[in-house]
């Protein structure tokens, strides 16, 4: 099964999606947007560069627990991961943002 984005409203006036594997676990949230437009091109930009090794910085958190970023082509984050419990996870998920991210299908359930 393959990975989906999933479109959603956030709160009154914002969108947000989530890059989910075939097993329904989230590899990749995104920021905030104000209009789904916003969210629909972070989609967009999402397919396009996960596919690239070089978008994806790896980082460790305050609590030391590995995550990544992925950064499109001018370095602007396009997604975070969640927290992995070791650096082989985090690797993991990479590979499966890498696998399931330029050819996943998007979800909406923010409506029109």
């Amino acid at each position: 099964m393959s990975g989906t984005y999933l479109l959603h409203p956030a709160g009154d006036s914002q969108f947000h999606w989530d890059l989910k594997s075939g097993n329904a676990q989230t590899i990749l949230s995104s920021q905030m947007y104000k209009a789904k437009a916003g969210a629909e091109s972070g989609i967009a930009s999402c397919r396009d560069n996960s596919g690239d090794e070089a978008r994806y910085t790896r980082m460790t958190s305050e609590k030391n627990q590995p995550y990544f970023v992925l950064k499109s082509g001018n370095g602007e984050i396009i997604g975070t991961s969640q927290m992995y419990s070791s650096e082989a996870a985090r690797d993991k998920g990479i590979d499966s943002c890498k696998e399931n991210g330029p050819k996943a299908v998007t979800k909406d359930g923010a409506g029109k």
